[in-house]
């Protein structure tokens, strides 16, 4: 049996004995956003071409062999891997499969992977290059977590991995964790606004489905989107809605302000805003980073989230 060497790999070894009783059997039908795959048995050369769903598979201890990298930045280390998950990666000699996000299908084709777990949305999405991938009988699965929440999303990677029992005691190991900081806590009236803030020259405001939400009203908190009546003024929508500078104080609703990848810094920098500046959040001072890692949630990112806001309302 491998060494428990994290609170979350200790809850999985608890779950070790429940693992044959979820396994569904191989060979198995996987059911994906671009069709069904077959698998004959638990892969195990595995590669990812999506960042944003790395971090997943590396909490689920997968046999991850490479990863598609993003562009270096703040969210990265020098490789272009997630902060959140960097050190994990590395730990586990996790290569670089291709670097910024840059389709590589000869780099693909020379991982000789038994599984490819890919992205239908987002800038790491290589939806147009999938049914040439199945047509050469590439093992891909692709999996679109704009739609799906991270939990979800482990669901489906589990199955797929014969690592059912690892996605269930994740979720488990992650509610737990959430209800226990949530107890401690005294959450303010009032609802809650999560605000993209000039990030690459954006700004917008989260729907109340969006991962980050869904990650704060496990908290406690009750998150709030754009006002209806301004639907015609969002510039782009996904998970957040994208609007003006200018009509960014109109957007936010909540009686707080959150901010995506937001730092004890880019809190003073939005405070100091003089187009914000009669926001009711502004004027009470109610404005709180979502943390630095907050941009894409998966296990590891969720769990930053919830230390970072926590003590903001723990006595």
């Amino acid at each position: 049996m491998p060494t428990c060497r994290s609170d979350l790999a200790f809850a999985l070894c608890l779950c070790l004995p429940t693992m044959a009783l979820a396994d569904d059997g191989w060979p198995r039908t996987i059911h994906h956003e671009a069709g069904d795959l077959v698998l004959d048995a638990p892969p195990e050369r595995v590669v990812s071409t999506s960042p944003s769903l790395t971090g997943t598979l590396l909490a689920l201890d997968v046999p991850l062999q490479s990863t598609a990298a993003a562009a270096v930045g703040p969210l990265t280390d020098d490789d272009g891997f997630f902060l959140q998950w960097a050190d994990i990666a590395h730990d586990r000699g996790v290569q670089v499969l291709y670097p910024q996000m840059t389709f590589d299908f000869e780099a693909l084709l020379a991982a000789d992977a038994d599984l490819v777990i890919a992205s239908a949305s987002g800038g790491d999405s290589i939806m147009d290059y999938v049914s040439e991938l199945q047509a050469m009988e590439v093992p891909v699965i692709v999996l679109d977590y704009a739609r799906n929440d991270w939990t979800q999303i482990a669901a489906q990677i589990g199955r797929a991995t014969g690592h059912e029992a690892e996605a269930t005691a994740m979720t488990e190991d992650f509610q737990a964790r959430a209800a226990e900081a949530a107890a401690a806590m005294t959450i303010p009236e009032g609802s809650v606004s999560i605000v993209s803030y000039n990030f690459v020259g954006t700004y917008g405001v989260s729907k109340p489905i969006s991962a980050q939400a869904q990650v704060l009203e496990g908290l406690g908190f009750t998150v709030t989107g754009i006002p209806e009546d301004m639907r015609g003024l969002v510039q782009q929508s996904r998970e957040y809605d994208f609007i003006s500078h200018e009509n960014l104080p109109a957007a936010i609703t909540g009686d707080s302000v959150f901010l995506l990848n937001g730092t004890e810094e880019s809190v003073q920098t939005f405070l100091a805003d003089p187009v914000l500046a009669n926001l009711p959040a502004v004027k009470s001072g109610q404005v709180y980073p979502l943390g630095p890692f907050s941009f894409r949630v998966d296990y590891y990112s969720g769990l930053g989230i919830i230390d970072t806001v926590a003590p903001y309302f723990t006595e």
